[in-house]
């Protein structure tokens, strides 16, 4: 079979550990985590500068831009594992325990502290008082802390186990899928 529609994606899982090569899709879905990274390490810098300086509240409306912006390209990145990727792995391992739950779970709880930070600041123009500012920015903090441990999971363990779960039609089928959305 030809392998070109999913062949073989980066051997590096930087984290040192011997990396398994990923399908093309798989790989897509891998290599998408680099851009969110970059997003979220930059709201979480804005949060930090927000709870623990003294004037931080000034920077509230850059980090209500960067929660927003960063939400909605991870929404675009999540549908792809939520309605894709873990569905054809459960079919193997199940989805009540285990790492499809977890995974899931993890997804939920950012999901969750993201949409909570959004509520709570509220539009560009709402004052804030800076014990607000930082309370509030704390949602964005534990996001992103939520949000690293899982990209690891999912880059060092959930990826290759799914790389050598999924069958080659499966993960053409996957491929298909994931472009279609």
């Amino acid at each position: 079979m030809d392998q070109a529609p999913f062949g073989c994606g980066g051997m590096s899982n930087g984290a040192g550990a011997p990396a398994v090569a990923l399908c093309a899709p798989l790989q897509q879905l891998r290599d998408e985590h680099a851009p969110l990274r970059e997003m979220m390490d930059a709201f979480n810098s804005t949060a930090q500068a927000i709870m623990t300086s003294d004037d931080g509240i000034k920077l509230f409306n850059l980090l209500r831009e960067q929660v927003a912006d960063f939400t909605v390209q991870l929404k675009k990145h999540a549908v792809k594992e939520d309605d894709v990727l873990f569905p054809m792995m459960a079919l193997h391992i199940g989805r009540e325990f285990g790492p499809i739950a977890v995974m899931e779970s993890e997804h939920e709880q950012a999901e969750m502290n993201l949409e909570r930070f959004l509520d709570a600041a509220g539009p560009a123009e709402a004052e804030l008082s800076d014990e607000e500012g930082r309370f509030i920015a704390g949602y964005a903090a534990l996001a992103h802390s939520i949000l690293t441990q899982h990209f690891s999971k999912e880059e060092n363990v959930l990826f290759p186990m799914a790389e050598r779960m999924l069958s080659d039609e499966e993960k053409e089928q996957l491929g298909e899928r994931i472009r279609q959305l």
